[in-house]
């Protein structure tokens, strides 16, 4: 399984659209056994769904993200698990443990990461 962590850094980012890149894990039996950064791409609507989904990703973790983004990744039968928050890795494997549960929150305006809401 491999699993995507919007991060600035190594910590999750509140808008998944605008972050420096993609903390990308590999999973198997609930233990991490992989792991590589993937710089963002470029934030153009509905670009990045489909690049994580060519990459193989199949669980997306990160602060907040917009309807349109949470749309194709579910078209993709990729999971959506927004509300994240702190070291990338660690929300990874709180996923994996199944102690990260998605918040719902959805960001109607793209202009400023803090106008996410749940």
């Amino acid at each position: 399984m491999k699993i995507a962590v919007a991060s600035e850094g190594k910590m999750v980012t509140e808008h998944f659209g605008h972050c420096e890149g993609f903390a990308i894990f590999e999973a198997e039996d609930k233990l991490i056994t992989g792991k590589q950064f993937v710089p963002n791409p470029g934030h153009k609507p509905g670009f990045l769904p489909v690049f994580l989904h060519e990459k193989g990703v199949e669980v997306i973790i990160s602060g907040g993200m917009g309807e349109g983004a949470v749309d194709i990744f579910n078209e993709k039968g990729i999971e959506v698990i927004t509300g994240a928050s702190g070291d990338a890795e660690a929300a990874a494997i709180s996923y994996l443990q199944g102690r990260l549960k998605s918040s719902g929150s959805v960001c109607h305006e793209h202009r400023h990461a803090d106008e996410c809401e749940s």
